[in-house]
């Protein structure tokens, strides 16, 4: 006997659930769209990026701007309705914290096997379409970056790349001495990891701005 699938009541409630209203803009949106914040100790906002801290949750729209007006005119303390205080430098604490997440994230990630690293593994990822995102160290040589993001380009969609981490970072989370040229394959983990990115280029652009002017 086949297993029922779920009603249309069921999974509209479902749906709703991963909504939530952006107290800057009152716009509801999915909650990958938005970041999680919670009164601290003290009554200090603090970020929740995982969803997981006790209290009523607080949610803002994943960019440095509407983070930076919430804090500025008080929109935290009016949705709690209590006395609560957001730091002045909340957005600059979100992207501290959003790039601590994607870098344990590609930890996690080489320990269950969905990373791939050096240059010909990576380009043969990206080749058969395995590669959900290319991971390029940010001091990296340009040679070998061009040729990978050359790679990119002839996927449909291209690959998105990811730039911010310098060589020593990606070393100390995967393990290795210096890590230069990194795919994150395909499937539920980059999945996961890709909604943080997303939410961090809300906060800093996902490539150093000299890299803009490389062809």
């Amino acid at each position: 006997m086949e297993p029922e699938s779920p009603s249309p009541r069921a999974s509209s409630l479902a749906a709703a659930e991963r909504e939530r209203r952006d107290i800057v803009t009152g716009q509801v949106m999915d909650e990958a769209r938005l970041i999680r914040f919670v009164a601290g100790p003290g009554g200090v906002v603090v970020p929740d990026l995982a969803r997981k801290l006790p209290g009523r949750g607080l949610w803002v729209a994943a960019n440095r701007g509407s983070v930076e007006i919430a804090a500025k005119k008080g929109l935290f303390a009016r949705a709690a309705k209590a006395k609560i205080q957001a730091p002045p430098d909340l957005a600059s604490t979100v992207e501290t914290l959003l790039k601590r997440r994607l870098l344990s994230g590609l930890g996690l990630a080489r320990r269950s096997g969905d990373l791939t690293s050096g240059f010909e593994k990576v380009a043969a990822a990206i080749t058969s379409g395995k590669a959900a995102w290319l991971i390029e160290a940010s001091d990296g040589a340009v040679d070998g970056r061009r040729k990978l993001w050359a790679k990119t380009r002839k996927r449909i969609p291209p690959t998105p790349i990811f730039g911010l981490f310098a060589a020593e970072e990606l070393g100390l989370a995967l393990g290795g001495e210096n890590v230069i040229h990194t795919a994150f394959l395909a499937g539920r983990a980059a999945d996961r990891w890709a909604q943080d990115a997303h939410r961090l280029s809300g906060f800093c652009p996902l490539l150093p701005e000299s890299w803009r002017e490389e062809p």
